[in-house]
């Protein structure tokens, strides 16, 4: 399923990046513009506009799927190119989830949901250094209910409900971002096992 769901995508994004690419935009300036529009994002949702925030995830997002295509269609794929959308992905959940931890910081004195954002965020950290780590000894660990886009899909999601979803988000969000750490723990386990 997720995999014809990728198909899907690159088939929607492959004719922009070919535009893209014409017009001379480079991977890399697409994987800064995804950093632009998550920290915007983020800044949307610590002052409580949470659809206004959606919509510059959607926009993240789409340069996120963006980079890739014009990388892989145009022979532009490098190993600092891979390494610096790896790292800016983090940097954009980073943002992202520190403005969510802003907006919960002022809007509920609990301090409940402001303590969930942070562990949505370790658990998504948690998720992407297993598999970073996991390809550091040889292995393939795409692997987990949770991975990056499902993740964003969520979020976007709940930000367009409002703050009822987004706090709904957080409860389910949080749990299954360890839980998937958790399967590619058991995934490496099993790969490594008698080694």
């Amino acid at each position: 399923m997720k995999s014809r769901v990728k198909e899907i995508a690159r088939s929607i994004v492959g004719p922009l990046a070919d535009g893209l690419a014409a017009a001379g935009v480079s991977p890399n300036h697409l994987t800064l513009a995804g950093l632009v529009f998550s920290g915007a994002a983020g800044a949307a949702a610590a002052t409580g506009r949470l659809r206004l925030g959606a919509v510059l995830l959607i926009l993240g997002g789409v340069c996120d799927m963006l980079d890739g295509a014009v990388a892989r269609r145009h022979g532009h794929v490098t190993r600092f190119g891979a390494f610096l959308d790896s790292t800016v992905d983090r940097a954009s959940e980073m943002v992202f989830f520190a403005g969510v931890a802003l907006y919960y910081h002022h809007a509920e004195p609990s301090g409940l949901y402001l303590v969930l954002s942070v562990l949505a965020l370790g658990g998504s950290f948690l998720i992407s250094y297993a598999r970073a780590r996991a390809e550091g000894l040889g292995l393939s660990c795409e692997v987990g209910l949770l991975e990056r886009p499902e993740r964003l899909v969520l979020i976007i999601a709940a930000l367009l409900v409002g703050p009822v979803g987004l706090k709904a988000v957080l409860w389910i969000l949080t749990p299954l971002a360890y839980f998937t750490s958790w399967q590619r723990i058991a995934h490496v386990r099993a790969e490594t096992s008698g080694s």
